[in-house]
């Protein structure tokens, strides 16, 4: 099943599942939110909808909605870095031993549609496409055996970073972070639906040209050790995202380098997850 957060014309946003070529919104069954739908444990959760998406009328035409990134404000969006071989080494970084971290504030989040908007103050914007995996149920100390028990689902996230912010220091947030760096969407693909997200296509292109194509097998540190590293330090709650990185052929290890730039149309696809794409504009 596919959630999403969605509006429509002159309403709140509220929480609805794709059937088909429809939204069926979910507050009717007691879900304001995607958090809700997380926090309500995602067992239960997803009975109690599948039963109301059989019954309800609260059906709006998917082209009539505005889709808003899934989780608008997630509890965290924690992010690794260099965990694809091919994108250490274009960095000319040592393969990691353990899991690199970061995290995007999550005022960064945008949705599928929304403008990235190229701040003044950097000359370096560039591109990564990742995919991503959301945490339904919370706990510590989560055994990588047991990270099924745990992932909800899989969305799509750009992780837009200004990279002469990134790497003025040692420490790697202040790039990552500026407002609308954090692209999500277009929706969550419930983890039945995915057999494999370790055999995922994954791709980036700028106006149909594409400049990143991997597969989620590349990965160095997978879905298991992630939350089990994670969790291992803090706890993960409902409605946590984690964007496990980038694989090669981003903006800054390009010759010559290819920073985004004001009308770009910038399309990240991820296999059995769909399309997220956003215009790219100057900051005003």
């Amino acid at each position: 099943m596919k959630f999403v957060t969605f509006r429509t014309a002159g309403a709140d946003p509220e929480a609805g599942a794709i059937v088909r070529d429809q939204v069926v919104g979910l507050k009717g069954a007691g879900y304001s939110s995607m958090l809700a739908v997380l926090g309500g444990g995602a067992a239960e959760a997803r009975s109690k909808i599948e039963n109301w998406v059989k019954s309800s009328g609260a059906l709006f035409p998917l082209n009539s909605v505005t889709l808003l990134a899934p989780i608008p404000r997630p509890p965290k969006l924690i992010c690794v870095g260099l965990n694809y071989r091919d994108h250490a080494l274009e960095s000319k970084m040592e393969i990691p031993k353990v899991p690199t971290i970061f995290s995007k504030f999550p005022s960064a989040v945008i949705g599928p549609g929304e403008p990235i908007v190229l701040p003044k103050n950097s000359t370096q914007p560039d591109y990564e496409a990742e995919f991503a995996f959301v945490i339904g149920r919370g706990g510590r100390h989560i055994p990588a055996d047991r990270w099924q028990e745990h992932v909800f689902g899989y969305t799509i996230i750009n992780d837009v970073s200004a990279r002469d912010f990134q790497f003025a220091s040692t420490q790697w947030l202040m790039g990552k972070t500026f407002d609308t760096f954090a692209p999500m969407g277009p929706h969550i693909v419930s983890a039945d639906e995915i057999p494999d997200p370790h055999a995922l296509d994954i791709s980036l292109s700028i106006h149909g040209e594409v400049l990143q194509h991997s597969n989620t097998r590349e990965l160095i540190f997978k879905i298991p050790e992630l939350v089990a590293y994670l969790s291992s330090v803090v706890t993960l709650e409902p409605g946590d995202i984690v964007s496990t990185g980038t694989p090669a052929g981003v903006g800054v290890a390009r010759k010559p380098q290819r920073f985004l730039k004001a009308g770009d149309d910038v399309a990240v696809r991820v296999e059995g997850i769909g399309e997220l794409r956003n215009p790219v504009v100057a900051e005003s």
